[in-house]
């Protein structure tokens, strides 16, 4: 089982650590991609500051950003799981898991990043801010980049089992699962019902997105199609509706009646 989870805009920064080791890091195949745009990130940023906060969409308050991305090859680097924060990392939890659902993270997650393409949660990396929808002088899109070579290293990773694919819209289209993976694909969707009526609440999304990831981290069921994954959850307490496959997979409804 493979589970994609979007990065977070906010990020931890470190203090001190080695700085980053690209050729260290996970998902070896992706080197090439992760030189380009990390070197193009830091040019711009470092060349062109102004210039630079436009491209990331940072204002004025935001210079210290740019500055950070200008020193990234020498920045101090943590482990990914301690560098992304946010309502989803918040509420998996993964600091305070047991060491079973710690060991299962480290082989079963996988967090999207427009800067390093597919990190596993012990990677080290530096704190950033490039966001998935950037174009960076030189390279072009960032998830253009990506599309060229991602799909090849998360079918592989993925090999016979379920994808558990929970990334936001502007991280799905560095990738986006072709048909003849799609019964192997599951989407999530939560959905907050009150008075009859169901509608996505952005927030507690992400929260219950989290909750739920970490609940089968530390369940440890791996299942292999989104109608076993229904079931599973269904197990674990929560009110679940399989939907229809479709040309990317098969969402996964998730129903809640509380919000917090």
């Amino acid at each position: 089982m493979l589970i994609l989870l979007p990065p977070s805009e906010g990020k931890a920064t470190p203090r001190r650590g080695a700085p980053i080791d690209l050729d260290a890091l996970s998902f070896p195949a992706l080197l090439p991609a992760r030189q380009r745009i990390l070197d193009a990130l830091v040019e711009h940023c470092a060349t062109a500051p102004d210039r630079a906060a436009a491209t990331l969409g940072l204002g004025p308050t935001q210079a210290t950003l740019v500055e950070q991305n200008a020193g990234l090859h020498t920045a101090p680097t943590a482990r990914a799981d301690r560098i992304y924060t946010g309502v989803l990392y918040d509420a998996l939890g993964l600091a305070d898991m047991s060491p079973a659902g710690r060991r299962r993270a480290a082989t079963r997650l996988a967090i999207t990043s427009s800067l390093f393409g597919v990190l596993r949660p012990t990677d080290r990396i530096p704190s950033y801010r490039l966001s998935g929808d950037v174009s960076l002088p030189g390279v072009g899109a960032v998830a253009g980049i990506w599309r060229q070579c991602l799909g090849e290293v998360v079918t592989e990773t993925l090999g016979r089992g379920l994808l558990l694919d929970l990334r936001s819209t502007t991280y799905a289209a560095f990738w986006r699962p072709p048909r003849e993976l799609a019964r192997q694909v599951a989407t999530v969707r939560v959905l907050h019902e009150a008075g009859g009526r169901r509608k996505v609440v952005s927030h507690f999304n992400k929260a219950t997105k989290g909750r739920l990831v970490r609940a089968l981290l530390e369940e440890g069921d791996a299942p292999r199609t989104p109608g076993e994954l229904a079931d599973v959850l269904s197990a674990l307490g929560w009110d679940v509706e399989l939907g229809d496959a479709e040309r990317h997979g098969t969402r996964v409804d998730v129903i809640v009646t509380e919000i917090g």
